[in-house]
């Protein structure tokens, strides 16, 4: 299934992707019972096998066409991001001397979060080193802790697109990550949450992304340093992981920054990134 958050007619909803329709979550239960949001539904695994149960013979009534998507999972309880993940992109920021032997972890704030083709700000007179990172992210499907690799995957509800749009210059001010990727704006993800049956290998997921119609980056999940198994269960030690966390797994090489010169973001640029399996993200810096 392929979930997503949206706002059609002045309302705020969530549903089910059908083809070029949405199925509405108020078709599935009686007003009294119905979740008000993704990560409401699915902390109640009851209602999701209800949902399961009733999708097959379901029909879409909301044209995708008709509505203005919302961040793909509203809101999220925690947004955690793994850095210096792919090995190419640590070797062209820094040096082979860089990769990592324990896993980088840094959160982005909650609010920065943007829809699919919702605006990026380009924050003039904070930043001139807005930068771009495509990225699988990993939406967490039940309350877990101290979890082994082998049990990983099964914390997972499914996967999502998310840009970890980063002020570089602020990143190297303050030596840390939470301000440069935390200005408003800078979480966009999207266009939906696919669920975890529906991605046979998330290894084997292609992600790419473009700048004006230009391709920037272009990976594998497979080039992992730390595979999702290993984040999921590093970041479960001592830390209690609940549903609609949401984790992003890191980025490919190919960002502005490490260009020669660096080509960072500048106002009217259309950034797009694609995973098989999930869509594509669209978002315009403004």
């Amino acid at each position: 299934m392929k979930w997503i958050s949206f706002r059609v007619s002045g309302r705020e909803s969530f549903g089910i992707v059908k083809g070029e329709s949405i199925i509405d979550i108020s078709a599935f239960f009686a007003e009294s019972e119905c979740p008000r949001t993704l990560v409401e539904l699915i902390a109640q695994p009851a209602k999701l096998e209800h949902i399961e149960k009733q999708y097959e013979a379901m029909h879409g009534a909301i044209p995708c066409k008709d509505v203005q998507f919302l961040p793909a999972i509203v809101p999220p309880n925690n947004v955690m991001a793994v850095g210096k993940n792919y090995r190419k992109h640590v070797i062209e920021m820094g040096s082979v001397a860089d990769i990592p032997e324990a896993i980088m972890i840094f959160t982005k704030s909650s609010n920065t979060l943007v829809g699919h083709r919702g605006t990026i700000p380009l924050h003039t007179g904070v930043t001139s080193e807005l930068d771009y990172e495509g990225e699988l992210a990993i939406i967490i499907g039940k309350e877990v802790t101290n979890i082994s690799e082998a049990e990983a995957l099964d914390a997972i509800f499914g996967y999502t697109i998310l840009n970890d749009v980063t002020a570089r210059d602020l990143q190297v001010k303050h030596k840390q990550f939470y301000l440069a990727k935390s200005l408003d704006g800078s979480c966009p993800i999207g266009p939906c949450v696919v669920t975890k049956d529906e991605i046979a290998d998330p290894s084997a997921l292609r992600i790419q992304t473009w700048v004006n119609g230009e391709k920037r980056q272009d990976g594998t999940l497979d080039q992992l340093i730390f595979p999702i198994a290993t984040i999921i269960s590093e970041l479960s030690k001592g830390h209690t992981l609940m549903p609609g966390d949401v984790i992003a797994t890191g980025t490919p090489d190919g960002v502005g920054k490490a260009m020669k010169p660096p080509r960072f973001l500048n106002e009217g640029d259309t950034v797009t990134i694609t995973i098989e399996g999930i869509g594509t993200l669209e978002n315009q810096v403004m």
